[in-house]
């Protein structure tokens, strides 16, 4: 069995007994790593200043070996928090108003993948199988091919493909087609993101579907399919169960006063719709007020990329927000909302979705959201919860015994959020159980197994391109 390679922007190095971090991703590609041995290659989250990057650092865990490397106080500008996190990220979303382009910061992005691919290129063997992750290393296989590497590559998209209009708006958008026409298997969330990069290669007339799930363009073949990530859905189910027990679910549930629980967890970030999602509960408060003073909505935020100015100033209006929610509804012994704003531990979150009557989860664009599956997996089968989510998460198309919800109309929401709380026991379990039976068949080790196997057959042939006109 050949070795497997996964590069991604960060490594989520093990801790001192080996154990890898917690969370789907993490646990799944250490076990296909540890089955197969094999590299994990990656930023080291590290910045060198000015100066010019170390050699690799390397740290072996049994048959897997990580290679980590740093940057420059440049590299993480121009490549992190430059073209990756100010120009891909907000157009992947559909927020062009939001992209800030800069020819400085794009060759930074380039640059950056140049260097990745040549500090992989001395740790490869002719056999092993490459498998890049998100928008941080698109340009990663063709750099790789240029230095003449015939292995194997995929990649997988971890967040959304843009429609053509919105994505052709990044001045390097056939640069970035390219990219990913060097691969052998181009992984997307869903199928309408796999629909949207087939438009983007048919609108430039630079390829198309030639069937089968296969696509030709920029003279080479290679697959481009759905395949949507899971999540570890026994486990986190048992450690939901478990935290039931937890002192601190037993004080949270406490403090309820036999109020109902609505929850959200979202990282701070203009793609989750939280100031949309504050004004639908708002909405609901002001239109159904009996359940006033009999609902509580905790909405966990951990701050991201505090750097970048518009996540700073987004913290400062879900802040505003929340405290003008409170300050309008609340009592003197009831808060609306409570809202907290660093991360919790995975088992504590675990236990909150449990408890909850009603999951939000309701992005303005997303390209999974596990959240949507851990608040499905955590649920008491014998009196489950209601996941309220948005149709434009990439979850939508696998929960859809979910209230589907459009996260802009808060009134619309509102509603749905009052469906969720008077809905009948007996649908709740039924609609629980079809999306658990999803859930429990389609995890994250289904998911890396799939991809895997669509990577490591033989490799495509190479198309030729078209014999100029006589």
């Amino acid at each position: 069995m050949s070795r497997l390679v996964v590069v991604s922007n960060r490594v989520p190095v093990p801790d001192k007994a080996g154990n890898p971090p917690a969370g789907g991703l993490a646990v799944a590609l250490h076990a296909a790593l540890k089955e197969r041995g094999g590299i994990w290659m990656g930023w080291s989250g590290k910045s060198t200043g000015e100066a010019e990057p170390g050699p690799l650092s390397i740290m072996n865990n049994g048959a897997i070996q990580y290679a980590l490397t740093d940057l420059t106080d440049r590299d993480v500008a121009e490549y992190y928090n430059g073209f990756a996190n100010r120009v891909l990220w907000p157009i992947c979303h559909c927020r062009i108003d939001l992209a800030e382009y800069a020819r400085r910061e794009m060759a930074g992005y380039f640059r950056v993948n140049r260097l990745f691919a040549d500090r992989l290129v001395p740790l490869l063997r002719p056999d092993d199988v490459i498998w890049v992750h998100d928008y941080h290393l698109i340009p990663l296989a063709e750099e790789l091919r240029r230095r003449g590497v015939q292995n194997r590559i995929g990649f997988f998209l971890h967040i959304p493909w843009p429609p053509a209009d919105v994505f052709f708006s990044v001045p390097v958008y056939e640069s970035i087609l390219r990219g990913l026409a060097s691969y052998d298997v181009v992984g997307f969330q869903t199928d309408y993101d796999v629909d949207n990069f087939a438009a983007c290669l048919r609108r430039e007339g630079s390829g198309d579907r030639i069937g089968g799930g296969r696509f030709r363009a920029y003279g080479r073949s290679f697959i481009a399919a759905d395949f949507p990530i899971g999540m570890e859905t026994a486990e986190f189910a048992e450690l939901a169960e478990d935290a039931a027990h937890d002192r601190r679910i037993r004080e949270m549930a406490r403090s309820m006063q036999g109020r109902d629980l609505l929850i959200g967890v979202d990282r701070l970030d203009y793609s989750k719709g939280i100031p949309e999602r504050i004004a639908a509960y708002e909405a609901f408060l002001k239109g159904n007020p009996e359940f006033q003073d009999k609902v509580v909505y905790l909405q966990v935020t951990p701050k991201s990329r505090s750097e970048v100015p518009e996540y700073a100033a987004m913290q400062e209006n879900v802040a505003s927000l929340a405290g003008r929610l409170n300050g309008s509804l609340g009592s003197l012994d009831w808060v609306p909302m409570r809202y907290i704003n660093r991360s919790l531990r995975r088992p504590l979150l675990a236990g909150l979705y449990r408890m909850a009557k009603v999951g939000l989860v309701t992005p303005l664009r997303d390209g999974m959201n596990l959240v949507a599956k851990e608040f499905v997996a955590a649920q008491d089968p014998a009196n489950p919860g209601v996941l309220v989510l948005s149709r434009f998460a990439g979850a939508a198309r696998e929960l859809d015994s979910a209230l589907l919800i459009n996260p802009h109309d808060a009134e619309g929401t509102g509603r749905a959020i009052a469906r969720a709380l008077s809905m009948p026991l007996a649908e709740r379990k039924e609609r629980w159980e079809h999306m658990m039976k999803r859930l429990l068949s389609h995890d994250v080790t289904h998911w890396c197994a799939d991809y895997l196997s669509h990577l490591e057959p033989q490799r495509p042939t190479l198309v030729p391109e078209p014999a100029p006109a006589a």
